[in-house]
Order: structure tokens, then sequence, then C-alpha cells
């Protein structure tokens, strides 16, 4: 048992060692990089409210709808419908009686293809009601920008290591840490919104034209570098 106690020692003094040397001529710094790309994807939310005496009635009438404005998407290839939440409630009088129930179901809309989009959305508003359209980055399109600053970003830090090196005279620098974000904010709230009563639009009627915007996208490079005199 004695044998192990001086290589336990030694082990645990190199330890020692190792923690308590300082750092020398340590550097942290960081470095952004930041591009502005057009908004090239359109979602939009429509619903339907109802009531009815009959909870029943009420589900069938609302599933009805719904599945009218899934099969009238079906002509628009471009533009994805999906349903979204449907719930119902009880309504009580003054005297807290059960006096009916209210529904309301939603679908989602999403498209890359604006004009389809707007045709589909001006003839759902016939029977559904449009609560909010919103304009941002694709994720696709998210993906491939994001890697493309993320090599820029990179390449900024290490340009800027390399003018650190030089401004201080130092032979070398090595690489400590390096950490890449970014502080790329959720999609803004929709541009348009409304509750109001469901309005009949009339055939000729054009749809809209939308202005879909612009987002920022940054890539963050944070580190540290050792310089090497």
């Amino acid at each position: 048992m004695k044998r192990l106690i001086l290589p336990i020692l030694l082990a645990a003094s190199s330890t020692a060692v190792l923690a308590d040397e300082p750092v020398r001529n340590r550097i942290d710094f960081q470095t952004d990089v930041e591009t502005v790309a057009t908004n090239d994807l359109l979602t939009a939310t429509l619903s339907v409210e109802t009531n009815s005496r009959n909870p029943a009635a009420l589900a069938r009438e609302l599933t009805q709808k719904i599945n009218d404005a899934l099969k009238q998407a079906q002509g628009f290839k471009t533009v994805k419908l999906t349903s979204g939440n449907q719930q119902t409630w009880p309504v009580y009088t003054d005297k807290n009686k059960l006096d009916s129930w209210r529904g309301r179901a939603e679908v989602r809309l999403e498209s890359q293809d604006f004009k389809s989009a707007g045709e589909l959305i001006s003839q759902l508003q016939s029977n559904l009601q449009l609560n909010g359209l919103n304009f941002s980055v694709a994720p696709a399109t998210r993906r491939e920008l994001e890697n493309q600053l993320t090599e820029q970003a990179v390449q900024a830090f290490r340009q800027r290591a390399d003018r650190i090196r030089q401004s201080w005279n130092a032979k070398s620098y090595k690489l400590v840490q390096m950490n890449i974000g970014s502080a790329n904010p959720p999609s803004p709230p929709p541009v348009y919104a409304m509750r109001a009563a469901k309005m009949e639009i009339a055939a000729d009627v054009p749809s809209a034209e939308y202005s879909s915007g612009e987002s920022r996208l940054s890539i963050q490079v944070s580190g540290s570098i050792e310089l090497e005199p």
C-alpha cells in the first residue's frame, strides 16, 4: 500500500502547478457580420367562429368549414394550408345558466408564392376571417445565409487576431477558445391583424399585393487568443 502514496502525491502536485499557472497575454474579443435578407415566406392564420345550442352540431359546422377551406386550397399547388386549433366553450346567461355553445377553428397558410397566397386568402375570406399575416425569412434560406455568415465571421475573427498579434509585435498566437452564435430575433409580430366580422368578398375583387420587407441576420464569433512572444 505504501508504494501507491508517492505517485498519487506527485499527480496531485502536478495538477496544482497547472491550475496555478498564470494566464499570460490572453486577449478576449468578438467579431460580428450581418446581412439584410428579403423576407421570402408568407404565413397567415384564418379562422371561423360560430355558435349553436347543440355542441355536436357546432363541431360538425366548424369541421365542415375547415374541410371546405382545405379542399379549396388544393387548387393552389404552391400554397400550404393546414388545419390548426379547434375549440368550443359554453356561453352562459346573466343568471349563470347555460345558453349556447361557441366554437372557433383555425387554418394556417404558408407559401413563398405571394401572388397565389394572396389569391387564396381573398377567396377564403368569404367564409373565414383573416386574423394575422406575417413575412419572414424561410428556414432553408436562413440556414444558407447563416452558413455563409459563419464563414465570414470566422475569417474576420482570424484576421482580427492576426492584427492584434502584429500590434503587439508577437511572433504568433494560439487560439484558446471560440464561440459562434447568432443574435437574430424571432419573426416579427403579424404586420396585419383583424378581429372583425367576416367580409363577403365579391368574385371580381382583386387579391392583395404584398410587400414582404426585409430582415437583418447576424452571426457573432467571440473567443480568446494567447499571444506568444
